[in-house]
């Protein structure tokens, strides 16, 4: 085994290609380990997959790309960049919002701006904003290099004299929205802080104010699309995991991983595939309560059924005929008061009667994922995981939002679609066994974030998770974080090495 080569001669399948799998095989291959990546559907990319109808190109999952600085780094420590696979353009304005009392913002791509909208608003609010982005900046900063790029799965390995030295000036407890709250009084700048902590699958009163960081990959680091949608982004993973060796066989689904004379076994259908690790991108619930022996399951938390799960999501997706402004590529609608929305999600689970949303059309940057003369648009209401989704209450929930979006933004779309496809709790459930129909995974709360969350290594020996339910955490470029790290504890582990080992990191200027 060679130092540029630690998993030479290891076989590792991986279970579920989301973006934490994609990744973790890549890491991995270069390792030199043997990879088979498993797919039980006949797509990769787990959520963020691509529903193509009538010349109608959609993103069934996440659609916006923020901290580009990530996929850089992923894409670097195999010698390539994202240009390699993709291209990207950045947005301006990076979003519009429409509130329901008749006001409406187009948020630009520099804070100066932002800075004078800001101001706009509130006597003072612009030097408020500008101290407010300079912490976000600081804590994105520190958390990234302490805490999120050096993984940290055990609350002693917080304990550590770089990182208590590092502390001071963070943000850790408290809730978001008392800290924003110490900035600003209005709600509407309140919220224009804090819609960001639906990527994290969280509220305000129950997100960790450390995420304030969100902030800076916001106004500090633009908001950007990748021509042909997000699943561009899964392909250029896919391509480049076949291009470092990885094996990527969908419809072989997994159903149980056991151990057998000695070695690990992911049990498929078409037959097992004998490993010497094994990482799991399915979600560590669905893999301790129906893939691992009795005896090897160990959910935290005191058990699965005590997690806080994520939002689930009710989904449109609507091929539209003619004009559709004045929507932008992104748009968020939301109320004056926020607050019942999230008491429905995570209070009192409920179809909510006045729901903040977020309305995307890719098809206003890109030609290619509409017919000519059409646009392609997707409609994203956040609700409680678990809720009740009845065909009945579907085409009623349907019809509410359409003539919500119409009231609200001026954009009747009910008379012109040509194309309509919903996707709710049943779908992610289906989709990726996400407990619940949850849509991202484990929410962010406090007693969730960091070394709370699972971490990487599973509850039987050889067994590695990655993915959002781990730490760092939720969303796209969490699961890249993530697949280094998992590759990191199979390397550590396979080589002996120390539980803190990681793979070689490319620094900038490298």
């Amino acid at each position: 085994m060679t130092d540029d080569a630690p998993l030479a001669g290891t076989t590792v399948p991986v279970v579920g290609g989301g973006f934490g799998g994609l990744a973790a095989a890549c890491y991995l291959a270069d390792a030199g380990a043997d990879v088979r990546l498993l797919e039980k559907n006949d797509w990769v990319g787990g959520v963020a997959g691509r529903l193509e109808r009538d010349g109608f190109r959609f993103d069934t999952g996440p659609s916006w790309y923020l901290m580009p600085d990530v996929f850089e780094r992923f894409f670097g420590h195999f010698d390539r960049e994202p240009g390699d696979y993709y291209d990207l353009t950045r947005l301006d304005p990076k979003y519009r919002v429409f509130w329901k009392d008749g006001d409406r913002v187009d948020v630009p791509d520099d804070p100066e701006r932002v800075r004078a909208l800001f101001e706009s608003y509130e006597d003072g609010a612009g030097e408020a904003f500008d101290a407010y982005l300079d912490e976000a900046a600081y804590t994105y900063e520190v958390g990234m290099e302490r805490f999120v790029y050096e993984d940290r799965p055990r609350l002693r390995d917080f304990v550590d004299v770089d990182v208590l030295r590092s502390a001071p000036g963070l943000t850790l407890l408290g809730s978001m929205q008392d800290h924003v709250a110490d900035y600003f009084d209005h709600p509407k700048l309140q919220q224009l802080l804090q819609y960001t902590l639906v990527f994290l699958g969280g509220a305000p009163h129950n997100t960790p104010a450390l995420y304030n960081l969100m902030a800076h990959v916001d106004h500090g680091m633009g908001v950007y699309y990748p021509e042909g949608g997000v699943y561009s982004v899964v392909k250029g993973m896919a391509e480049l995991a076949r291009e470092l060796g990885v094996t990527i066989e969908t419809n072989r689904e997994v159903t149980a991983i056991d151990r057998a004379d000695g070695r690990l076994v992911a049990a498929t259908e078409a037959g097992d595939v004998a490993a010497d690790r094994v990482v799991a991108n399915a979600n560590p619930a669905y893999v301790e309560r129906e893939l691992l022996p009795p005896g090897a399951r160990d959910g935290p938390f005191g058990g699965w059924e005590n997690a806080t799960y994520a939002p689930s999501a009710f989904m449109l997706y609507l091929g539209v005929e003619g004009d559709i402004e004045p929507l932008a590529h992104h748009t968020l609608v939301l109320p004056d008061d926020w607050d019942p929305h999230f008491a429905s999600i995570f209070e009192e689970p409920r179809w909510p009667d006045d729901p903040a949303y977020y309305v995307n059309v890719p098809s206003m940057t890109d030609d290619t994922v509409a017919p000519e003369g059409c646009h392609t648009v997707v409609v994203l209401v956040p609700i409680a995981p678990g809720l009740e989704a009845t065909p009945d209450q579907r085409e009623r929930y349907r019809e509410q939002v359409l003539a919500d979006v119409a009231e609200y933004t001026g954009v009747d779309l009910r008379d012109r679609i040509r194309v309509a496809e919903t996707a709710c709790v049943s779908e992610f459930a289906e989709w990726v066994n996400a407990p619940e129909g949850t849509a991202l995974g484990l929410a962010h709360t406090l007693t969730q974030t960091g070394p709370l969350r699972p971490s990487h290594c599973g509850p039987l020996d050889g067994l590695y998770y990655v993915g959002g339910y781990t730490t760092p955490g939720i969303g796209m470029p969490m699961c890249l974080i993530s697949g280094e790290h998992a590759a990191s504890a199979v390397v550590a582990d396979a080589t002996s090495e120390s539980p803190m080992a990681r793979l070689p990191i490319p620094t900038a200027g490298d």
